[in-house]
């Protein structure tokens, strides 16, 4: 590990690895497939970067989170590493000079979005390849039983093929038992190898609050508690008002959706990791990636559809190992939105086909037509233009997604970018034909570097001041160089992507199959139920409940959840506490028996603390009074 120590040190500056991180890299430096669970904030990619780094040829990395993607690769540069991006919304051309530089530039790391690897053309590049290792980030999108399964991932098979030595990293920092067994095989991996982490976080305290009025109760919280805050919504509607209130109420707070153009969200973003802001009310949109160790608070106004979303946006909290909560609101209007969230993510086949049909003509594509390319796509745009419910559609999308016709991505930042298509001396002739131009062109070659080799990103704004001309000047440059074939430029681009993965067809012909659209059905009711059964409980640890559900075993309490904070309140140790619940328990499973009665079977010398172990049980719904006989005791469980 001395090499990788080095490398560690050289490019990222620290010393050590972090606790799993070690065995990981030595699995994957042993050729070993290695499926790597790390909780949020773990280090995930270091894992498969350093021993990248160790090896000659490259690493692909395949990543459904084109966001995440893009500020990897700028992190990777500016510590001199030399790493691009394959994604959605790029050009024939730009993607054709990417796979030159990944086959022939010396470069270490290429991110590809799933949905190329369905590409002929992808394939035959990624053959001509000298890769070292393929990792696989948010590798629950593998499996079926993952709460984001991505049909796109299963071509990861076919690319292994292409590099049978190559080992495969696969990551991802939630997955249950039956995922991660899931994930192992359908990445082939050569025999079973798991790394984990403990899902245990000893700093966060868990609480689900049972409250009607959520935004009181946010106050209060944010009053008590100081610190940086996350607060989680479902709409961009939501996030808006709630960070309104809060300022209304002198609290310092912004507002955070995939909506806001590109430059207002960086902006935010930033205020907020700089503690200029201290709560940032988002959309499910906010916090991937983003390591800010001193957040205190995570708060999620409305219940998420799933346990393994709750974790990881929870996660988020309390990253230096210091105190910190992440609190759940829960009320029984949240069941019924859940049971309305469910009929709408899941529309009638003949809604999907007409979805369908509508965004063909919407983007002006010709059946037989669109095969890999991008579009931008507003949903609320083309829902209002054939008055759709927005919802509906976009979950009619997201299922011929799912069914392998296209490809949904996030509202995403391509910034201005350029390249010189020609060489030097070609571009010393046009200059001296263009001597308008020529002062133009210099600029360009002294701002930038590599614009002969690859697609370099520009600001407008920038080579305006130093060409010493205005902005519309510099764009109509530019724009004419293009035409004049001795430069590609893109203009800067933030808008979601929709890529067409297969030629579109007549909606009649679309094949929606109806068995794996109720495996779908059968799968979120799973999800949503584990999260209402953890939410609607209390009289378990938090902390077990979570990790049980991931596969992990831990009987001894957390101490710091909303129900450990209510037993440890009785003054009882843990072994009096069960002594005395498991010989009440006993009692009234029999037969329903009147409070005195109990505590003369029982015969416990402190009766206090009998009394109140009873009392805790009836807070806490193991015991009622009986319906029949007010003055009775019974077992409700």
């Amino acid at each position: 590990m001395e090499t990788a120590i080095q490398i560690l040190t050289r490019y990222w500056g620290h010393t050590s690895f972090r606790p799993l991180q070690h065995e990981i890299i030595c699995s994957v430096l042993d050729g070993n497939d290695t499926l790597a669970l790390l909780p949020t904030g773990g280090g995930k990619s270091v894992c498969f970067q350093v021993p990248s780094m160790m090896k000659e040829g490259i690493c692909l990395v395949v990543s459904p989170l084109i966001a995440l993607m893009k500020d990897q690769v700028e992190n990777l540069r500016q510590k001199g590493i030399r790493a691009l991006a394959v994604v959605s919304g790029m050009s024939r051309y730009e993607v054709d000079v990417a796979f030159d530089n990944a086959i022939f530039g010396n470069y270490k790391f290429l991110y590809l979005s799933p949905e190329r690897l369905i590409s002929a053309y992808t394939k035959a590049r990624i053959e001509k390849m000298k890769v070292n290792l393929i990792a696989v980030d948010e590798a629950h999108c593998i499996s079926q039983w993952g709460y984001d399964f991505r049909p796109p991932y299963l071509e990861i098979a076919e690319i292994r093929s292409l590099h049978p030595d190559v080992p495969v990293i696969a990551l991802t920092a939630t997955a249950t038992p039956e995922v991660v067994s899931d994930i192992q095989k359908r990445l082939l991996f050569k025999k079973e190898n798991v790394l984990q982490k403990s899902f245990e976080r000893k700093n966060l305290s868990y609480i689900v609050l049972n409250n009607e009025d959520k935004i009181a109760k946010l106050l209060d919280i944010l009053h008590k508690v100081n610190g940086s805050t996350i607060v989680y919504v479902r709409s961009r509607k939501a996030a808006k008002d709630v960070a309104v209130t809060l300022r209304q109420n002198e609290i310092s707070a912004e507002f955070y959706h995939a909506g806001l153009q590109t430059d207002e969200r960086n902006k935010r973003q930033l205020s907020w990791l700089h503690n200029e802001v201290r709560v940032m009310v988002a959309t499910n949109a906010f916090g991937m990636g983003i390591d800010k160790p001193d957040v205190r608070i995570v708060i999620h106004l409305d219940m998420p559809d799933s346990l393994e979303a709750y974790f990881q946006e929870a996660g988020r909290a309390g990253r230096d190992e210091k105190q910190a909560y992440a609190v759940l609101f829960f009320n029984e209007d949240e069941i019924k939105m859940a049971e309305q969230r469910f009929r709408l993510s899941f529309p009638p086949v003949y809604t999907i086909r007409k979805v369908y049909h509508a965004l063909g003509n919407f983007l002006q594509i010709p059946d037989g037509s669109g095969l890999g390319v991008s579009y931008d796509f507003d949903i609320n745009e083309f829902s209002s233009h054939y008055q759709f419910d927005t919802l509906l559609a976009y979950n009619s999308l997201k299922i011929l997604e799912m069914d392998g016709y296209l490809s949904l991505s996030e509202a995403i930042s391509l910034p201005s970018s350029l390249m010189f298509t020609v060489n030097s001396m070609e571009l010393y002739k046009f200059q001296i034909q263009n001597p308008a131009l020529d002062y133009f062109i210099k600029t360009i070659l002294r701002s930038y570097s590599g614009v002969f080799d690859e697609f370099v990103k520009i600001n407008e704004k920038e080579l305006a001041v130093r060409a010493a001309i205005d902005l519309s000047a510099v764009i109509k440059n530019l724009e004419f160089l293009s035409r004049s074939g001795v430069m590609e430029y893109r203009k800067q681009t933030d808008k979601p992507q929709l890529t067409f993965l297969a030629e579109r067809i007549a909606s009649k012909d679309l094949q929606v199959s109806r068995d794996s659209l109720q495996i779908r059905k059968e799968r979120f009711q799973v999800r949503q139920s584990a999260v209402i059964r953890y939410a609607s409980t209390f009289h378990r640890c938090r902390q077990i409940m979570l990790l049980n559900y991931f596969g992990e075993k831990m009987e001894t309490r957390c101490g710091s959840c909303d129900y450990c904070r209510s037993r440890n309140k009785l003054q009882l140790s843990e072994a009096e506490f069960e002594t005395i619940s498991e010989r009440i328990k006993a009692i009234v499973m029999i037969k329903p028996v009147v409070l005195s009665e109990m505590v003369k079977q029982l015969n416990l010398p402190n009766e206090d603390k009998t009394l109140s172990v009873i009392q805790w049980m009836l807070d806490n719904d193991h015991l009622s009074y009986n319906p029949e006989n007010k003055s009775e005791i019974r077992w409700v469980e």
